[in-house]
C-alpha cells in the first residue's frame, strides 16, 4: 500500500457539493443454473463532483457489476442509487440510454470499438447520437489530444492495442462527461503502453475536472487516485482518502 495513504476514513470529508453518485445498501443479484446468487451485498458509496476514486479488491468480489449499475447497464436488486441527480431505478431503458449520452463516458478493458467504422466515426458516435452538427469536428480534435490526429481514417484492425484504448479514450471524453467510469482500461496492453494512456486519462480527467471512477487491480493505478475503495465479496470494506501519487 502505498506510503501517500492516511488513516483518514473519506466519509470523514464533509463537501457542500451535493454527491455527483449517491448509493445506499446497494444489492445486485443474479440467479444462475444453481440458484440466486448475491453479487454486491448492501453497498453504500458517495462521490463528490470532481473526485477520483480507485475501485479495488480481488476477482470476483463485484467491482464490475458496481461499475454496470453505476452505468445503469444493469438494475439494482435492492436499496437506492442516484447518479448525476437522476434515480436510475426509476429511468426506462430510453430514459437510461439518454442519461448516459448525457453524463458519462466508459471506457472498457475491451476497446469496444465498432470495426466497420472509422476512429474518427467511432469518437464521433456519442455526438452525432446527441445531433451535435460539430460532431466530426469535435471527434478529430478529441483524436488529437490523444496523439492520433494521423490515424483519424484508420479502422480499428489497423490499429495497435493501445491507439485502440486511445480511441476509446477520445470517445470517451469528447462529449466532456461529468462522470467518466473505466474498467481495468490497461488489462489488454503491456506495461509502457497502459502507463501512457493512464496519463493520457489522468491529464484529460484533470483538463475536463471529470468525476472518476476506476476500477483497477493495479495498485500504481490506484495510488493515482485521491480515494481508494476497496471491495471484498460484495462489500465495501475500506474506503480510504490519499494523497494521490504521480506517475
Amino acid at each position: 500500500m502505498p506510503d501517500s495513504l492516511t488513516q483518514t476514513p473519506a466519509a470523514t470529508d464533509v463537501t457542500a457539493a451535493a454527491p455527483l453518485i449517491d448509493a445506499h445498501s446497494l444489492a445486485f443479484r443474479v440467479v444462475g443454473a444453481g440458484g440466486e446468487v448475491n453479487i454486491l451485498r448492501g453497498v453504500d458509496l458517495s462521490v463528490a463532483p470532481g473526485e477520483a476514486v480507485g475501485i479495488v479488491g480481488p476477482s470476483g468480489s463485484g467491482k464490475t457489476s458496481l461499475l454496470m449499475l453505476l452505468a445503469g447497464l444493469e438494475r439494482p436488486s435492492g436499496g437506492s442509487l442516484r447518479v448525476a441527480g437522476h434515480d436510475l431505478a426509476a429511468l426506462d431503458e430510453d430514459a437510461l440510454a439518454r442519461f448516459r449520452r448525457d453524463n458519462l463516458g466508459i471506457v472498457f478493458q475491451a476497446f469496444h470499438l465498432v470495426p466497420t467504422m472509422t476512429a474518427l466515426e467511432n469518437v464521433a458516435i456519442p455526438l452525432e447520437f446527441a445531433g451535435r452538427a460539430d460532431a466530426f469536428d469535435r471527434a478529430a480534435e478529441a483524436l488529437r489530444s490523444v496523439g492520433l490526429g494521423h490515424r483519424l481514417s484508420h479502422y480499428p484492425g489497423q490499429l495497435s492495442g493501445g491507439e485502440q484504448q486511445r480511441v476509446a479514450l477520445a470517445r470517451a471524453f469528447v462529449a466532456e462527461p461529468a462522470l467518466l467510469l473505466a474498467d481495468e482500461p490497461t488489462g489488454n496492453l503491456d506495461r509502457a503502453t497502459g502507463e501512457m494512456v493512464m496519463d493520457l486519462l489522468f491529464g484529460l480527467r484533470e483538463r475536463f475536472s471529470t468525476t472518476l471512477v476506476l476500477i483497477t487491480h493495479d495498485p500504481s493505478l490506484a495510488s493515482r487516485c485521491e480515494r481508494q475503495v476497496r471491495v471484498e465479496d460484495g462489500r465495501i470494506v475500506s474506503d480510504t482518502r490519499c494523497v494521490p501519487v504521480a506517475a
